[in-house]
């Protein structure tokens, strides 16, 4: 994988805020890595991990469904 998706960095903030149930979210051009990146979030945080497979325009597009956090990945690094 080309992307540096910060999976550790992920883990690490699951872990420190006790999240059980994670939602990924994945542009079309990175939703080949998805369940790769689900499996290592998964085993490295022992937290529920589930994949949205509808359409993904950017960050402002966000599922409406309950889950402790939202992980949304993009081919850019967003800025705060």
């Amino acid at each position: 994988m080309k992307y540096d998706l910060e999976i550790d960095k992920i883990i690490r903030e699951i872990r420190e805020h006790g999240y059980k149930t994670v939602l990924l979210q994945f542009p079309d051009g990175l939703k080949s890595h998805a369940t790769s990146v689900a499996e290592q979030i998964r085993n490295g945080a022992k937290a529920k991990v589930l994949v949205w497979v509808g359409s993904n325009y950017g960050a402002c597009d966000i599922p409406d469904f309950k889950a402790d956090l939202l992980v949304n990945f993009g081919h850019s690094k967003m800025k705060f």
